[in-house]
């Protein structure tokens, strides 16, 4: 990883931060290809109703649209958080080059946490994978996150009690 990798990571962390504030889980994806960013995304499965709205499906739709193509290979995927199952199956079908997500996911990560379906000698597209760039950053924003929602959950519950 390079001072590129790091410049196109910041801009997937900005796309999280924008997903934050729509009170989305800050997940931030961008995908790139010869340089130029064609596609990006941010976690929105709550504001558009869908579950399958991860930010890397959002990012990688909206590059299909821009180049024409659902495959696009020789592309690479940045995403703050490692990709779970169902995106990393979009990922191999889109024939993505490569991956290079921040921090890993220990609950849902399919590029390895949990399972590793880039490594799945059975499948017929393996990205090269790399993780960790910017995690801290990454995770500290997820952490972030679900600590403001715990404390909103708290303080509703309290109001919530006293009203009784």
């Amino acid at each position: 990883m390079n001072a590129i990798d790091e410049a196109f990571m910041a801009e997937a962390l900005e796309l999280a931060f924008e997903g934050s504030r729509l009170n989305e889980v800050p997940v931030g994806a961008l995908v790139v290809l010869n340089g130029v960013v064609v596609g990006r995304g941010y976690n929105q499965p709550i504001s558009q109703q869908d579950p399958t709205a991860h930010a890397e499906i959002v990012a990688l739709r909206n590059a299909a649209r821009t180049v024409g193509n659902y495959r696009l290979p020789g592309a690479t995927l940045y995403v703050t958080v490692e990709p779970c199952a169902m995106c990393a199956g979009a990922i191999q079908h889109a024939r993505i080059a490569r991956v290079v997500y921040g921090a890993s996911e220990p609950k849902t990560g399919a590029c390895g946490s949990v399972v590793d379906l880039f490594a799945e000698a059975r499948l017929n597209h393996h990205a090269e994978v790399e993780g960790g760039l910017m995690a801290e950053e990454s995770a500290a924003l997820i952490g972030a996150f679900f600590q403001r929602r715990r404390a909103e959950s708290k303080s509703l519950r309290e109001s919530v009690s006293h009203a009784d």
